[in-house]
């Protein structure tokens, strides 16, 4: 059973969602709140949370600042953004905070749902779109900056680790990486696990973040 709390200041929202989200078997609605800070309050209360689904633009405390307060006293508990397409710096910012990726409020409950569960496996969920303009927005503009392939190669990655470290930002899973390079499922998380080494990362949000920010075009 998949536990998820539901964070969104308008009230409608919230029980709209916790009524559709609870209709699957394999998810529990155990709470809802109005903004960040009242998540983490309720975090701290118990029971333990798999999956935070998270609106941005909040009064109080908004989904990016809540996010990292959530990210840095609850590590195991993912985070799941919703938002519109004229969130992208919000979008951003929640990303480097930890946010394992976005849904927007339009689509259907269904995709909902499936975002959640695809989280709670340890993937990401990042638009194809919004990944092009996260490269722009989140890679700091250098004048002096040595060429992006040579920032992954003081880091030791092979030309194969490099190219699941690109899949990985594309928002790719393990099982979808595994049938696009032929490899077993096994053997990706084997790469993940030695990459999240060589970089002294946490998690798979961290990999897309530090490809995005260095590595975007190098491979």
């Amino acid at each position: 059973m998949i536990t998820v709390l539901l964070v969104d200041d308008d009230p409608f929202i919230r029980e709209s969602l916790k009524l559709l989200i609870g209709m699957d078997p394999l998810i529990e609605v155990i709470g809802t709140a109005a903004h960040g800070a009242e998540a983490l309050e309720l975090l701290a209360e118990g029971p333990a949370v798999d999956v935070v689904l998270m609106d941005i633009r909040m009064p109080v405390c908004d989904g990016v600042e809540g996010t990292e307060l959530i990210r840095k006293t609850y590590p195991d508990t993912r985070v799941l953004m919703l938002t519109t397409f004229d969130d992208d710096d919000y979008i951003a910012a929640a990303l480097q905070n930890g946010a394992s990726g976005y849904l927007l409020k339009n689509i259907p409950p269904d995709r909902i749902i499936q975002g959640i569960k695809t989280v709670h496996e340890g993937n990401m969920l990042i638009h194809p779109d919004i990944a092009r303009k996260l490269t722009g927005m989140l890679r700091p503009a250098q004048p002096a900056r040595p060429p992006q392939s040579a920032v992954l190669d003081t880091y030791g990655l092979t030309p194969a680790e490099k190219n699941i470290v690109r899949l990985i930002a594309d928002g790719l899973s393990n099982k979808e990486i595994a049938g696009q390079l032929f490899l077993s499922e096994g053997t990706v998380k084997n790469y993940v696990t030695e990459i999240l080494g060589k970089l002294s990362l946490r998690d798979r949000t961290q990999i897309a973040i530090f490809y995005l920010k260095n590595g975007a075009g190098s491979v």
